[in-house]
């Protein structure tokens, strides 16, 4: 369990992944659906609005967003060509209250 808790906050450790999740948490208020091809709480939000948002490079969010992947905290879904993600809240959930049971 230590070892999924360190993962999972090495991967909010860093201020863009965690600004990421927390835009993810809401996604209807920091993105545009109009250009949405996908349901933003069932499927997630496309790669390209998270890089557009963040201005930095592709692959950077792309590496960005398997971290939390990898962390559990995202999930990812393709849609035709695209990777869109959206927030895992039950892990998140877990998350939340590992941490306070062992802090």
């Amino acid at each position: 369990m230590h070892a999924d808790l360190a993962t999972a906050l090495r991967a909010i450790a860093n201020p863009t992944r965690l600004q990421l999740l927390t835009w993810l948490r809401d996604p209807e208020r920091h993105f545009p659906l109009d250009h949405a091809i996908a349901d933003p709480h069932g499927v997630g939000v496309c790669v390209s609005h998270l890089q557009a948002k963040t201005g930095l490079a592709q692959s950077t969010v792309s590496a960005y967003l398997a971290e939390l992947q990898r962390a559990g905290l995202v999930r990812a879904t393709r849609v035709g060509k695209w990777t869109h993600y959206r927030r895992d809240e039950d892990a998140i959930a877990r998350l939340l209250a590992v941490l306070g049971h062992t802090l």
